[in-house]
């Protein structure tokens, strides 16, 4: 796919708080094999996604020159083809921010999940957050990953890394498109909307914010979700980086 439709897929990691250690070593002996990897120069954590996020499309953009770049996470369920269909729509636009569009609460109390040690900067008590992808998966155009590698040492990074993107382009002008393919559920879900023709982007389960016992279920999900066989190469964008 990368020679022939210009989309590039990697597993993007960073490095462990020991590095050089086992579980390094462990991902460059599987690097080495499969070659289908993006290190970045950060310390992997669950506090450091935004970070992550930011030096992701820093780095991505740095790299390949594409019209698209992809965030996904690696338990959720993505259908190639569908996905550069949807993309393909909004092709001309260049600053363009593509996923499932949500507003939820700040939340301010400490020791939830999703706690938001900056609430106070959402206003009163109770608030919701401004517009933003959810963090499944969501495109950016050319233009935005641009603008985040030009700007990343000033960009401001909040507690959740789908809040942390949305507020990098809340002040710009810039078209979101909530795209619902882009969060189905699992079966039946994802099946009876592709019997009926329409053809789920990306597949989830939202208590488990990605499929639930995903390593078990993705072959499943897949067997009763997944697009036919050869749908991607039958797309015409050139040029995409898409990574998990």
């Amino acid at each position: 796919m990368e020679k022939e439709k210009g989309i590039v897929i990697r597993f993007v990691i960073g490095h462990s708080a020991k590095p050089g250690g086992v579980l390094d070593k462990g991902i460059d002996a599987e690097d080495a094999e499969h070659q289908d990897f993006l290190r970045l120069n950060l310390i992997e954590g669950y506090k450091k996604l935004s970070t992550k996020t930011k030096t992701y499309f820093s780095t991505a953009f740095s790299i390949w020159d594409a019209e698209f770049y992809i965030k996904v996470d690696d338990d959720v369920h993505v259908n190639l083809g569908a996905l550069m269909n949807a993309l393909a729509n909004h092709k001309s636009k260049p600053r363009i921010y593509i996923g499932c569009m949500k507003s939820g609460p700040v939340l301010y109390q400490k020791g939830m999940k999703y706690h938001e040690p900056e609430y106070w900067k959402f206003g009163e008590e109770g608030n919701n957050y401004f517009m933003h992808a959810t963090g499944q998966i969501y495109a950016i155009s050319k233009d935005l990953a641009a603008y985040i590698s030009f700007n990343s040492p000033i960009l401001h990074t909040y507690a959740n890394e789908d809040v942390s993107l949305g507020s990098w382009f809340i002040g710009l002008d810039v078209e979101h498109v909530d795209d619902r393919s882009m969060c189905c559920g699992t079966p039946p879900d994802c099946e009876w909307k592709a019997k009926e023709g329409s053809v789920c982007v990306a597949s989830f389960d939202w208590p488990c914010s990605g499929i639930c016992n995903a390593v078990e279920r993705m072959k499943e999900v897949h067997n009763s979700c997944g697009e036919r066989d050869g749908a991607v190469w039958n797309v015409d964008l050139w040029r995409h980086s898409i990574a998990s």
